[in-house]
């Protein structure tokens, strides 16, 4: 028997909703569906708009691509985050600015920020890394006396919080990804939140292949056309209709995430204790989602052995990102501002365990039992 890293959540319904947008005979985007989860987020996290799109990394193309960036503009963002975080700023025309991380949460360093801002600064994007927030105050009032737009990568941020805010609803915009890794999924899916309304039409108009085709559906214009550049960003009604299925369960998600991490914090923490490893790390302003739960170990090597001892005994735990600017396109379109300090030692420690909707008490207590068997 094997443990996966991740199940894709299921709650059970999903094939119900799928047949539903079937039998209505409408399967591309915007149908009634789209319409539901949009709302829902809406309602949900007392967002002032939503759109559905076709992953985390569309809702990051057009957000960056909302900023209005020109050629030479600037992009501030933390190296160690997934590679489409960096690639929505490069489609925008923007060249990329690293900084560190906070050793502690792994999230940007706010104290970094003012440093690498120059004359052609535009804008910065935060990852909430493992659902746990960035030190938004800071960041919010950097962005504010430098005139720049703040993005949330919240890809992974999803139901958590900042001083009781949503992730996603600070900044001008934030990012939600429903990807099958996600608390959340509709297989491949995100989301967009706008967060000044003056964007709204526009945002619209570039994700419905630069047509006015939702007002047009609203009644507010009397024919669509072609009105300005866009894309196609909308996912299929089978996939908004399958994200349902989880939005109704939301908080039952939630909390059974949540208590998994909790077991591995309680069971674990003696082994901090004593020096061995470092656990997550959660700011008292901030209330995670549960979606991640990692290790710092020693060092590359004694993760190398760790991962390798526990896929041994059938429990597969995995490393994450590998820092943007070490790769070939980070070189290519950024800059690593100030000293990398923390991104890569930090990266190069960091071991994810297993952690998944409906995990069953049996599996996790038999993980926590090999990691104690490695460590003791």
């Amino acid at each position: 028997m094997s443990i996966p890293f991740n199940i894709p959540p299921c709650t059970g319904e999903e094939i119900k909703y799928v047949q539903e947008a079937i039998n209505n005979r409408k399967i591309s985007g915007d149908g009634d569906f789209t319409k539901r989860c949009s709302e829902w987020l809406e309602e949900k996290f007392h967002a002032q708009k939503v759109l559905l799109t076709t992953s985390g990394t569309t809702a990051l193309d057009m957000a960056l691509l909302l900023c209005d960036l020109q050629p030479g503009d600037e992009v501030i963002l933390p190296s160690f985050t997934f590679s489409s975080t960096a690639t929505a700023a490069v489609l925008a025309g923007a060249r990329l600015v690293f900084v560190d991380v906070r050793p502690d949460t792994m999230n940007i360093d706010e104290k970094k920020i003012e440093d690498a801002i120059t004359e052609k600064t535009k804008a910065v994007i935060v990852v909430h890394y493992a659902g746990v927030a960035c030190e938004m105050d800071t960041i919010l009032d950097i962005a504010r006396r430098h005139n720049l737009k703040v993005i949330e990568d919240a890809a992974q941020g999803i139901m958590s919080t900042y001083k009781g805010r949503p992730l996603g609803t600070i900044g001008d915009f934030g990012c939600f990804s429903f990807h099958e890794t996600k608390n959340y999924s509709m297989g491949e899916g995100g989301a967009l939140v706008i967060n000044d309304d003056t964007y709204n039409l526009r945002a619209e108009i570039l994700r419905e292949k630069g047509t006015n085709r939702s007002a047009f559906f609203r009644g507010e214009v009397d024919k669509y056309t072609w009105v300005d550049f866009g894309d196609s960003y909308l996912p299929s009604e089978l996939n908004a209709a399958y994200l349902w299925a989880q939005l109704l369960h939301a908080e039952e998600i939630l909390n059974n995430r949540v208590e998994s991490w909790s077991f591995y914090k309680n069971e674990l923490q003696f082994i901090e204790n004593e020096g061995k490893v470092e656990l997550p790390y959660v700011p008292i302003d901030c209330e995670h989602n549960g979606h991640m739960f990692y290790l710092k170990l020693e060092s590359l090597n004694e993760r190398t052995k760790f991962i390798d001892y526990m896929r041994g005994h059938g429990i597969y735990c995995v490393f994450h990102y590998v820092p943007l600017h070490s790769a070939p396109a980070g070189r290519k379109y950024g800059r690593f501002a100030g000293e990398d300090i923390y991104t890569t030692k930090e990266s190069e420690r960091l071991v994810r365990l297993p952690l998944y909707y409906g995990m069953s008490e049996h599996d996790r207590a038999l993980i926590v039992s090999r990691i104690k068997e490695y460590f003791v």
